[in-house]
């Protein structure tokens, strides 16, 4: 089994590149399959997620070719070959339920294994199969037997309303409905940059979507999409990450290929802390060198809020800020994981239902922890980079699956991480 093995690093220095977003890529990766010919997808991040789902789409009938020396995907499915996703795939991941919405437009009926991805609390299905039902689809869940089943003669544009502003339901059902006969009408919908990202390339392919980007989202439906080629956006969680890099390791950072605007709550809390942060020609520079950090609350909420994606890579940097912060989480029921390995390294933290008071300044000191999810592996890592003495991380699969190159680029900043690999011993 692999680990990271963190070192006491001094402040970080340097230029980092930010990779494409993984949670774009994944669900364009899915809209491929509204069409019969090649699309080909830019700035791809080459992660474990990205291969999950390649394998995906392969499954399912898709001719997938990687050409990751040039961050690129070509991907065609001239044929739908198979209807139901492997559970062994599903269960890797949850964005697979993302092929639903494509499968479903594109043949008239899909079968889906619920969805596996990071323990951080209850993401049910209900409201992407709530939209394929509005748009006439017949559902039919197993719950006993673990999977969903939609089927529709056609599909018939609908106004549906989205009782919570959910970032996978919007996208399911904005691909299912761009096929749909008639207009949709998709209120109290997420606005995430990544659905953004997902409208515009589904734009290129000849849909017709408006008012991604807010609460509601209009789309004519068409008969047919064409083939299109696509720059995925910078990942804004990748973004944030290494701004709390700089931030916690009382360095300088220069971040190249990041879009302010897709981290104005990150930026906006780093800056009540004391964190230097300017918006230049060359990137975003974060410079916490010589800074006299002071506490601060945040509370995660469904973009533009601050993201829960980066809540316990926050709660890291403020187990090293002297005084009290408040840390309240509204997304996910089950986000404080990571609590308790904070806590094995010296962090004075108490939570309460969705609250965690965090009484920061404290020392910290090396050990070994698991990475409970990808954002709290993360945060693992970042508190390693702190600590007096060696960390070991384990469960890293969790990091490789959202982070590209992450030993490369953290090494590149002055960084003492590496990945070791740790022989199973076998039982007598």
């Amino acid at each position: 089994m692999a680990k990271f093995l963190v070192k006491q690093s001094g402040p970080l220095h340097g230029e980092v590149y930010i990779s494409g977003s993984k949670n774009a890529v994944l669900p364009i990766m899915a809209a491929t399959l509204l069409c019969e010919e090649q699309c080909v997808i830019i700035d791809t991040p080459r992660l474990r997620d990205v291969d999950v789902m390649c394998n995906m789409l392969r499954r399912i009938g898709a001719d997938v070719v990687e050409d990751y020396d040039n961050n690129k995907l070509y991907i065609g499915t001239k044929t739908i070959a198979e209807h139901e996703a492997p559970y062994a795939l599903v269960s890797k991941m949850r964005a697979s339920v993302l092929v639903m919405g494509p499968i479903l437009a594109r043949t008239g009926r899909v079968r889906m294994p619920l969805p596996g991805g990071c323990a951080i609390g209850a993401r049910p299905v209900d409201l992407h199969l709530k939209g394929f039902a509005a748009l006439g689809a017949r559902i039919t869940e197993h719950r006993e037997r673990g999977y969903v089943e939609a089927v529709a003669d056609k599909l018939v544009g609908s106004n549906i309303y989205l009782d919570f502003p959910s970032v996978g339901a919007t996208e399911n059902i904005m691909m299912a409905a761009v096929l749909a006969e008639g207009t949709t009408i998709l209120e109290n919908v997420a606005e995430e940059p990544e659905i953004v990202d997902l409208a515009n390339f589904l734009n290129k392919m000849g849909a017709r979507i408006k008012g991604a980007g807010t609460d509601t989202i209009k789309i004519e439906g068409v008969k047919r999409l064409s083939a299109a080629s696509h720059t995925v956006i910078p990942d804004r969680i990748e973004t944030g990450t290494f701004m709390v890099a700089a931030a916690i390791t009382r360095g300088k950072i220069l971040i190249k290929n990041a879009v302010p605007d897709h981290v104005k709550p990150v930026i906006a809390k780093l800056r009540e802390c004391g964190v230097t942060v300017s918006d230049t020609f060359d990137g975003l520079i974060v410079d916490a060198e010589n800074a006299d950090l002071v506490a601060t609350d945040i509370k995660t909420l469904p973009y533009p809020g601050f993201p829960t994606d980066m809540q316990s890579i926050f709660m890291a940097l403020l187990t090293t800020v002297k005084g009290e912060s408040q840390v309240i989480e509204t997304v996910f029921e089950n986000r404080f994981m990571h609590v308790a390995e904070l806590e094995r390294m010296g962090a004075d933290i108490v939570t309460e239902d969705r609250k965690a008071v965090i009484r920061g300044g404290k020392p910290l000191h090396g050990t070994s922890v698991i990475a409970t999810d990808l954002r709290a592996g993360a945060a693992m890592i970042l508190v390693g980079l702190v600590a007096e003495g060696s960390t070991e991380v384990s469960e890293i699969y969790h990091i490789e699956r959202g982070y590209e190159r992450f030993i490369d680029k953290f090494e590149s900043l002055g960084a003492k991480i590496e990945r070791i690999e740790e022989k199973v011993k076998e039982i007598q």
